[in-house]
């Protein structure tokens, strides 16, 4: 699969990532530990050089299988996982925001365990911690990288400002927040800030929580644990009124010999080649059709009436 780099770092991953969440954390059933181990490898083997994880996804399990499924594979394959949240029986609330740097250091040394590397390839801030001044969260992976703990910062659903404030502080390698064809908001300024600075770019939930692989309609059921279930973009009217975007990338699909998911993913990687997006999937059939949007080349033609045909459409709902 063709390589990208992530901005100026000296990350060098596979064009498609593969985000590992759902593998045991979200909505249910989740993936039996063995069957996802194999499934790993099997990415390793199409691939993949690129996971993303985070200690909060259970919390702990994703990072101890993933640790577990990707051990044969060091120094060829790049982890990326996460902190900032209250996961420990002592101080805040579990699961509030904490991102204070004896927080930080205490996952790093965790996260090295459960994953089984010397050094945590992609180390992200998981979301702004409104108490801690992002310039000390900067700073305290500052110190892991000139340790040798990390290799690269990056930060996950930060503003333009704050990447700057960041930035200036410890480079910042990669910039994950949500893109995708029906949420587009970093296009606005986060883009820009991460092609100015040099960052690379990894929009998480790419297909849109699934809905632009087609096959999700009106009649769709969600379990009370599918992150779906009250979210404002998968109600049957939502849904309904979406269709344009399906239909759309159906249409170029058809043309292309495509599925929607491919078009979609296709669309992101066309737009900079510092983008790297990551589809979460547990099964083989999904990841090998992800995988094909590699190498779907779309025409400027497409392109451009892609981003015509998405002026003339409304998304309704809010992503959350």
């Amino acid at each position: 699969m063709e390589k990208r780099k992530l901005g100026k770092s000296d990350l060098e991953v596979s064009a498609l990532g593969l985000g590992c969440m759902r593998m045991t954390f979200g909505d249910k059933p989740i993936g039996d530990h063995q069957d996802m181990v194999k499934f790993l490898r099997k990415a390793v083997e199409l691939g993949v050089t690129f996971f993303d994880t985070a200690e909060v996804y259970g919390p702990f399990t994703n990072e101890t299988l993933v640790g577990e499924a990707l051990e044969p594979f060091k120094g060829q394959v790049v982890i990326a996982t996460k902190f900032g949240f209250h996961n420990g029986p002592e101080g805040p609330t579990p699961g509030q925001m904490d991102s204070r740097p004896e927080r930080i250091r205490q996952v790093a040394e965790e996260s090295l365990r459960r994953l089984r590397v010397d050094a945590l390839d992609l180390f992200y801030q998981h979301r702004p911690d409104p108490v801690v001044p992002v310039e000390e969260v900067a700073g305290a992976v500052k110190e892991l990288i000139q340790a040798g703990k990390v290799r690269c910062f990056g930060l996950s659903e930060s503003s333009a400002e704050q990447i700057r404030r960041a930035h200036s502080v410890q480079p910042v390698a990669a910039v994950q927040s949500e893109y995708s064809l029906w949420w587009r908001n970093v296009e606005d300024d986060v883009l820009p800030t991460c092609q100015e600075l040099g960052i690379g770019f990894v929009p998480y939930s790419p297909l849109g929580r699934g809905y632009l692989t087609g096959k999700i309609d009106e009649k769709a059921t969600f379990d009370r644990s599918d992150i779906r279930k009250n979210n404002p973009r998968f109600t049957p009217e939502a849904i309904r009124a979406n269709r344009v975007v399906i239909d759309l990338l159906e249409r170029i699909g058809g043309e292309r010999n495509a599925t929607p998911a491919q078009v979609a993913l296709a669309w992101l990687l066309a737009q900079k080649p510092w983008i790297v997006p990551i589809p979460g999937s547990r099964k083989v059939e999904r990841l090998e059709e992800n995988l094909g949007a590699a190498s779907l080349a779309l025409s400027a033609q497409d392109l451009s009436n892609i981003r015509q045909a998405l002026t003339q459409i409304t998304v309704i709902g809010n992503r959350y």
